[in-house]
């Protein structure tokens, strides 16, 4: 399992994530502040499988339309529109296990 962003590094503003599924699985996006000194991949899942989402700024999660909803199905899209500050966010999947079987990238957002 793996997720990638393409590109890695955006401007500060309206921002738009088009996920596209191409695995054998449901995923979902979800998009994380990511605190000052630490590197994607270091959450620890709880003991439901999956990292803390308190702090997500939105998700992508629903067929062929934005927002919420209860996954992106195999060879499908979703996508979310956000507001991003510069800084740095990781974007997981935090499906059951995804997290740690290596779904989550790094994203980059630049002052204007």
């Amino acid at each position: 399992m793996r997720l990638s962003v393409t590109p890695a590094t955006v401007p500060a503003g309206t921002v738009s994530l088009r996920v596209v599924n191409t695995g054998a699985l449901a995923h979902e996006v979800l998009v994380l502040p990511l605190p000052s000194g630490q590197t994607i991949g270091q959450r620890e899942p709880g003991s439901d499988q999956r990292v803390d989402e308190a702090d997500s700024l939105g998700e992508a999660s629903h067929d062929c339309a934005a927002g919420k909803g209860d996954g992106i199905a195999p060879g499908s899209k979703g996508w979310i529109t956000l507001t991003l500050r510069p800084g740095r966010y990781e974007l997981v999947c935090n499906f059951p296990d995804h997290y740690a079987r290596g779904m989550y990238a790094e994203l980059n957002v630049t002052g204007r």
